[in-house]
């Protein structure tokens, strides 16, 4: 993902070139994470020739399709009965006391 992130924001700064193995590398160390060559060089070879905006246009056509099933659980919690608010409230104290445990928040 690293890499993807590198070419595209080489890609915003020159729309007109296309990002090099070297150009991605330097993004990528700048960034303080270590470079694995062989995926830079996958990377380029699969996107070799062909338009990055086509290509987000058609992943984001795919992402469209895929079922994202989140109405379903909560039709039949709510068909269960009325224990789901009460389980929904002890999930939340739960998750507010694990803050608690690691010593900091969100927002200190």
């Amino acid at each position: 993902m690293r890499y993807i992130a590198a070419y595209l924001l080489l890609q915003l700064a020159n729309p007109e070139a296309t990002p090099s193995a070297s150009s991605i590398k330097d993004v990528v160390t700048a960034a303080g994470v270590d470079v694995d060559d062989e995926r830079v060089s996958k990377l380029l070879s699969e996107l070799e020739g062909k338009d990055i905006e086509k290509l987000i246009a058609e992943g984001k056509g795919k992402l469209a399709s895929v079922p994202s099933g989140g109405a379903a659980p909560a039709g039949s919690a709510a068909a269960a009965g009325g224990d789901a608010p009460a389980a929904e409230a002890k999930a939340e104290s739960e998750a507010e006391e694990s803050d608690d445990d690691m010593g900091f928040g969100l927002f200190d």
